[in-house]
Order: structure tokens, then sequence, then C-alpha cells
């Protein structure tokens, strides 16, 4: 092992570090190399959006002592940004369901109170978008929420928001990290002193909260004539249990159905392989449950429930998953036609969608007279823009491919919460008029093209991955493809050194003649390099949605071929 790993290794069996700790270190100094040096080999990197990683002992793995430094530099950071801007010293904490969380929101509480900081912590775990919620509510000047979001049970992190209850955006995100990693010891950490500053978060935000959610209805009478609309829904033993059944309940949906051994928080997800709504695997229990009670529709919502995945009954007796685009699509596409129908339209609105997602929103939104922003991959820069914005537009609604969306502007971050309530008015809204939720997808699908999304991702870990996908970005910026999947390239868009107002990133973009898009860009918190396929054909009538989508998936195919991959 290296000296220098073994060292910091070392300084991890003795005080200040508590006895459990201290065995834990000792056992991994005596134990597997491999194993003690990823743990200590570095410091847990705190990125753009905050902490993310294994949990366990260590100076890169999440742990209480991990999550104070941290929390020192963030405070740090907030002391000298309330000063420079006159700011009252408030933050919110909350926390997910995840093996630690309770106990790091703690820890971050004591830190901030520590600091002088009045915090509002919850009592127990909520959702993501409540925390974003909070922060504006108490008026706050930045806040926590202890999340992994759909990461796997061995996870945990830490996300941190500014003032404006989104996730922090340049220049703050590269602010906080200087100021984190410029703590180097445990002893530059206050800790002790502030507990009377913690206040702790009672029912009145949760009904504030709700009540502004309940507000967003678009269609009070169609809820109320297909109130025995059955819903199955999943929190998958995560936080969305606090508040999407409540949500749904006062905005009027009456036979809501949970499937109940995952009503019971777990950090461990023993119902699931993978607490994630983007795989069929988890939506499988609350799908068996709606063939049971020949459900209408299904929703499941992640850990931290700002992300909901969606099943929809094919009229067969079984389900159909959708899939985030799709979602997005048929969501967007209510909000703009009842934005319509109900007069709200003047001409000053607009939606948001991340560059990645499908180009049906644009394509919905300019038809409806309504502004469309792209922004990069991240709903922070969809926040960015409703800040931007306020005061000026108004923001009916947006979303990203990864099953995060958002409508209103009270929230900074993408809301499950809101997305199924909204979702259910929508199939209450298609049972009024006799249709299905495929019905209304197809509809768009014929009047604007067949659009058909897919997303591969190839991982390349270690210094080898990193550098193999180092190359391939190289690879298609100095020979970009002149056609792909026998469609002539039109347009390279590469974000590299920034595009159309956007801050640099690592993106490419493949434009072709019949409208499709290949978008390629290095993950930003995994050893992966993604390609997001966004095909579009022409809707062929007399074929049903299976055989075109089946159609498209072959021309996926011919497209992957021609990138190599």
């Amino acid at each position: 092992m290296d000296q220098t790993i073994r060292q910091r290794a070392e300084l991890w069996t003795k005080p200040p570090y508590d006895e459990k700790t201290r065995l834990a270190a000792k056992a991994l100094l005596d134990g597997d190399e491999t194993e003690c040096s990823d743990a200590f080999y570095r410091d847990l990197e705190f990125g753009t959006g905050g902490l993310r990683g294994i949990l366990g002992v260590g100076t890169n793995r999440m742990n209480t002592y991990v999550v104070a430094l941290a929390t020192q530099g963030f405070a740090n950071y907030l002391s000298k940004q309330c000063a420079a801007e006159k700011l009252e010293k408030r933050v919110a904490v909350s926390y997910d369901c995840r093996n630690g969380s309770s106990e790091f929101a703690l820890t971050t509480a004591k830190v901030f109170a520590a600091n002088g900081f009045t915090v509002y912590l919850f009592t127990a775990m909520r959702p993501t978008p409540v925390l974003s919620f909070a922060v504006r509510y108490y008026n706050c000047c930045g806040g926590v929420m202890v999340t992994a979001s759909h990461n796997p049970k061995e996870y945990n992190g830490y996300k941190a928001y500014g003032k404006d209850g989104g996730q922090l955006v340049s220049p703050h995100d590269k602010n906080v990290m200087k100021e984190v990693a410029a703590i180097k010891d445990l002893s530059e950490v206050k800790m002790q002193g502030g507990e009377a500053h913690i206040v702790y978060v009672d029912e009145q935000a949760d009904n504030a909260y709700l009540d502004k959610v309940c507000a967003l209805s678009l269609d009070k009478e169609a809820v109320r004539r297909q109130k025995n609309l059955k819903i199955i829904y999943t929190p998958l033993h995560g936080t969305g249990m606090t508040m999407v059944p409540r949500a749904l309940r006062r905005w009027g949906f009456e036979n809501v159905i949970c499937v109940p051994e995952q009503m019971v928080p777990d950090g461990n997800f023993s119902t699931v392989a993978s607490p994630n709504p983007e795989e069929k695997a988890a939506m499988q229990p609350a799908i068996d449950l709606a063939r049971k009670e020949k459900a209408d529709l299904v929703i499941a919502t992640d850990p931290d429930a700002d992300r909901v995945g969606v099943a929809i009954a094919d009229g067969k007796g079984d389900f159909i998953l959708l899939n985030g685009n799709q979602t997005g699509s048929v969501l967007v596409n209510y909000l703009l036609r009842k934005w319509k129908e109900n007069g709200k339209l003047s001409g000053k609105e607009y939606i948001v969608k991340t560059i990645v997602t499908t180009e049906l929103l644009k394509e919905m939104a300019a038809k409806n007279g309504v502004e469309c922003f792209d922004v990069l991959t991240g709903f922070k820069y969809i926040a960015e823009i409703i800040g931007r914005m306020e005061g000026q537009k108004t923001f009916i609604g947006g979303g990203e491919e990864s099953y995060g969306y958002l409508a209103g502007e009270f929230v900074r971050d993408k809301d499950a919460v809101i997305a199924c309530c909204l979702i259910a008015e929508m199939a209450a809204d298609a049972a009024c008029r006799g249709e299905s939720f495929m019905d209304i997808l197809c509809g768009l699908y014929r009047e604007y093209g067949f659009y058909r999304e897919s997303l591969v991702s190839l991982s390349r870990k270690g210094q080898s991955g990193a550098e193999e996908i180092k190359a391939m970005m190289a690879g298609f910026r100095s020979n970009p493809p002149l056609s792909i999947g026998g469609e002539k390239v039109t347009e390279v868009r590469d974000y590299l050194q920034g595009f159309a107002g956007l801050p640099p990133s690592d993106v490419l973009q493949f434009f072709t003649e019949k409208g499709s898009k290949i978008t390629v860009r290095p993950s930003g918190t995994e050893p992966k390099i993604k390609f997001y396929f966004g095909l579009k054909c022409a809707w062929q009538e007399g074929k049903d949605y299976a055989t075109q989508d089946a159609e498209a998936a072959l021309q996926a195919d011919r497209i992957r071929k021609d990138l190599g991959i």
C-alpha cells in the first residue's frame, strides 16, 4: 500500500475520531489493501452538485466526518455571501430514507448552527422539492438535502442549494468547491454551541407547500368527475410516501392505492434491486398490483421524490412503461393545452428543457406561441432560467429526459409530487374525453412526427477508461460523421467553448436532415460516456405504435453501428 495512503488511514485510528470509526479504520488497515486504498486515496470530491459516494469509513467515503468538513466549507462561503449581500444567516436542511441520512442531516445542522446560522431542520424525511420550497419559504441563503437520489443502497450524498432554492450554478458552485477544498482538518470545523439556533420544521411548511401544489390544478371539474380514478402509487421506500398520497387526495383523487410493502422507509430498498423508477424491475411490484386491481394509472417516485416513473394501461389488461421523454411530452402538451383553454396564454410564457431532451417539446411550444429555452443537462439550469425570467415572463413547465419535471415557480428543482398530481389530472381529463394516455401520445406523433428517444451508456472505468472517453470525444470532434444511419448530418454543435449563450460543456450534438438528434457527452458523476438518440420519423397511418416503435429501434441500431458503439 502507498505510504501516504497508509498514513491517511492511520489518522482515522486515533482521536478525535470516535471509537467505532477508529476500529473500522484499523480493520481496513489490517484487511484488503485495495479496499483500504480506495477508502483513503483521496478526499471525496465536492462537485458542482455537492457530495455523493459510498457509505463507510475513510476520506473517500460518505460519513459524518466528511459531511462535517464539507459543511464547514459551505458555511464559510454562505457567511461571506450573507455579509456581502446583507442576508440573514439562515439555511434549511432535509434528508431522505437512506442509511445515515438523518445522522448526516443533524451533523450538517450542528455545523451550520455553530457557525451562527439559524437552521430549519426537518424532523423526518421529506422530498427534495420540499427542501427547495423551504429555502424560499424561510428566506434562507442556502440549503442542504441529504440524499443520493436513485443511486444503489451503498451510496449517500449531499445536495447544496442557493438562496433561490435551486442547486448551485456558476460561479457559486465553483466558489463553494474552493471553500470546501480549503478545509483540511477537523480542528477547523465548528460543531459545538449552536444547538439553540436549530429550529425544527413542523406541519406549517408541509401545508404551505401542499397549498401551492394544489393551486396548480388546471381542471378541477375533470378531477371531480373522475375522483375514483384508480391510481397505484409506490415511493420505492422513499420520501414520496410523506407527500404524494396526501397531495393526490387533497387534489381530489379518492382511490389512491399504495404498494404496502414499499410504503416502509428502508435505506436498504429491500424489495427492489435498484430504487430507480427508470428501471422496469423497480416498477414491477406496482404494475403487479395494478393488474390485480385493474387500475388506470401507475406512478412511482425515486427515494428523494424528485423523479417520477409512469406506467399506463394498454386497454388489454397490461401496462406500458413510458420513458422520460414520453411522459414529459404528454405532460407539457397538457399544460399548454389547458393554459390555452383557460385563457392564460398572453405571449409572455415559456417552457424549459435540457439539450438532451426531446425536440418535440420545442415543436409544441412553437405551435402555441410559447418560448422554449434549451439548457445544459441538469435541472439546476432550468431553475436558473426561472430565476432569470422571474417578473418578466411566466414559467409554464418543463423537464428533462431523466424523469424530472416541474410546473409552477415556487420550487426550483424537479418535483415528483407536482408531477404525480398533474399526471393524475391529465389521466382524469383524458378519461372525461374518452381517451387514453396512448391515444394522446399517438395523437402528438401524428401531429408532429414520430419521436423515439433512447440512451446508451458505455462504462470505462479507471484512468485508462477516462483516457478512452477523452479520446472518443476528441475523435468525434476532429472527424464528425457526415451521415448517420443513412441520414445526412446537417448541423454539428460543439458546446466545449459554449454555444448559444450556454456555459462551456463537453457535449457534441449531431442533427440530421430528417430532424433526428444524437448527443454525446461524458457523464459528470460516473465513469461513462453517454449517447442520447432522438430519432424523428414520419408517422405512418395504419400502423400501430408498437410496430412504428420497433421500426425506429432498427434505425437506432443502424446509427449505433455508424458511431461505432
